[in-house]
């Protein structure tokens, strides 16, 4: 199931007098199995990427390649590849349009051909896994909480039983109660579900606690590709890029140039107070 891009690139209003190069000689594989963070600056080319990946936009060159078959060829067929990539957008107004909660659920499976039975077994099952209630079945989408149209956002992509879930900003708005509760239930599907999992976050603390690995992009190129804890070891190099670290990581990045200790950075408070303990012992 492994995607790869190769030499992508991606230019806006080509012809306009307007181009934008958001995208430039990407090129990096997606494994099956894989929890990815994306982080970067506002423009740096994160959304266009996904919508890439997703088979939403078409490269203005390169070739995207699905189990080594272009995407883009004539002869490649698009609809049980969109039923494999769920991308779930930032807003989810923007998906959100059926007058109900459950019918909205129903909507993808519905369009896959699936009978009514399956339709509806498929979004019970979703919107369980996301933590909606019967009694919210019926509600208008339109009258629903922030966290709870993301929930049903999410739910209507699983209904469709992806193998990849794209989403960008997924806690963009939330409180940290409801944040916590969307990034728990993203390393359920991942961990339970086996679910890949590739997230756009700019909140540096989400990827490097959930995310196994992460790409930071800059001027539409990626410019790093690694394990958090790895990529967090270039703080003087992120923040260049108007990105950070998270506060624990900063501090023990502190305390890690007054001693012995060089490599991997801390991503949490609990890896923090074992290096310490560590370092108190020695």
């Amino acid at each position: 199931m492994p995607i790869l891009l190769n030499n992508v690139n991606y230019i806006y209003g080509i012809g306009s007098g307007y181009d934008k190069h958001a995208l430039k000689n990407i090129n990096v594989v997606i494994e099956e199995g894989e929890f990815i963070g994306i982080a970067g600056h506002t423009g740096s080319g994160k959304s266009t990427l996904v919508q890439i990946l997703s088979g939403l936009l078409e490269p203005t060159s390169g070739t995207v390649y699905y189990n080594g078959q272009d995407i883009h060829d004539k002869g490649f067929d698009k609809k049980p590849f969109r039923g494999k990539i769920g991308l779930v957008f930032q807003y989810p107004e923007h998906q959100l349009f059926e007058v109900t909660v459950f019918a909205d659920v129903c909507f993808g499976p519905k369009n896959m051909g699936l009978d009514k039975l399956e339709t509806e077994f498929r979004a019970y099952q979703a919107l369980k896994q996301v933590g909606i209630g019967e009694e919210l079945l019926d509600a208008s989408v339109f009258e629903l909480s922030g966290g709870q149209k993301r929930r049903v956002a999410i739910a209507g992509v699983l209904a469709m039983k992806p193998e990849i879930l794209i989403l960008d900003e997924p806690t963009a708005g939330l409180d940290p109660l409801g944040r916590d509760e969307i990034l728990g239930l993203l390393r359920e599907l991942y961990e339970k579900e086996k679910m890949s999992i590739i997230m756009i976050s700019h909140r540096m603390e989400d990827v490097g606690k959930y995310a196994k690995r992460l790409l930071v992009m800059n001027h539409g190129k990626i410019v790093l590709d690694g394990k958090p804890e790895n990529i967090f070891s270039y703080e003087k190099e992120l923040e260049e890029i108007d990105l950070g670290v998270p506060q624990v990581t900063k501090v023990m990045n502190r305390l890690n140039s007054y001693g012995d200790r060089s490599g991997e950075a801390c991503l949490t408070v609990s890896q923090a107070a074992d290096e310490i303990i560590q370092w108190l012992k020695r």
